[in-house]
């Protein structure tokens, strides 16, 4: 295991996708980068009985060069902050609730990607103005060149024809859903730091909304929240696929 710091500007760096875009060009050409933050944690097609590797394999295959992935939101039943997270724990034992439904997707003629916005998010931080919130498509796992880059996160890459993640006729590609626990209890005292830091996208103006929003909601459980299961349960809900992988 290799592990880079950075001390530079978080900000500066274009919110840490220079400092991506380096470490991929220098150390990862010719191979697969799963690009994943912290708190994200990959679900894929058949990921309770099948290594990354196989479904590299697959996609190598495949000739398939990109695996899009959705960003679930999870979160508790109650209160963010009323069972405490442990150091080392599994967060997915507190923030085991999503939303099944209420997404837009958009198309962004440009750069070929989806735009996938809503969620608990929008439901509760962004309720008056739901197209500020933020982005849920992701590019998490790519076949790397020295030539590709990463434009907005892993929102969106270069070249273009990497973000046709999905199937323009109307069919399906296999794809998967990156698990967010960003909801434990520490996330009101982690949005005021990032607030303050100032060091996020338009002035950290997202944290903002956070720490207006969590103390006059600090539950994002509704009665249409659904817990998690397992891979399969995403897949009959529509939010990842198999595709033709068997």
């Amino acid at each position: 295991m290799s592990i880079w710091k950075a001390k530079g500007s978080y900000r500066r760096s274009r919110f840490g996708v220079d400092w991506l875009n380096h470490l991929q060009r220098k150390y990862a050409d010719g191979h697969w980068t799963l690009v994943v933050d912290p708190d994200e944690f990959c679900v894929y097609p058949f990921c309770d009985t099948r290594p990354v590797r196989a479904l590299t394999d697959w996609l190598d295959a495949s000739d398939i060069r990109s695996f899009g992935a959705m960003l679930l939101d999870m979160y508790p039943k109650g209160r963010l902050d009323a069972v405490p997270y442990q150091r080392g724990q599994d967060p997915m034992e507190i923030t085991s609730w999503f939303d099944s439904g209420n997404y837009t997707v958009s198309k962004n003629h440009l750069f070929y990607n989806l735009w996938i916005q809503d969620g608990p998010r929008a439901r509760v931080f962004f309720q008056d103005e739901p197209w500020r919130a933020p982005a849920l498509n992701k590019t998490p796992l790519v076949k790397w060149d020295k030539n590709y880059a990463y434009v907005n996160s892993t929102h969106m890459v270069l070249p273009r024809g990497l973000n046709l993640v999905y199937d323009e006729w109307g069919g399906e590609k296999a794809s998967g859903v990156l698990l967010h626990a960003k909801f434990l209890d520490t996330f009101g005292a982690k949005a005021a730091e990032e607030l303050a830091r100032r060091q996020h996208y338009a002035g950290s103006q997202e944290y903002k909304a956070y720490a207006d929003g969590i103390s006059k909601h600090p539950d994002l459980w509704c009665k249409w929240s659904e817990k998690y299961i397992n891979w399969r349960q995403l897949e009959i809900l529509g939010l990842m696929s198999k595709g033709n992988w068997a």
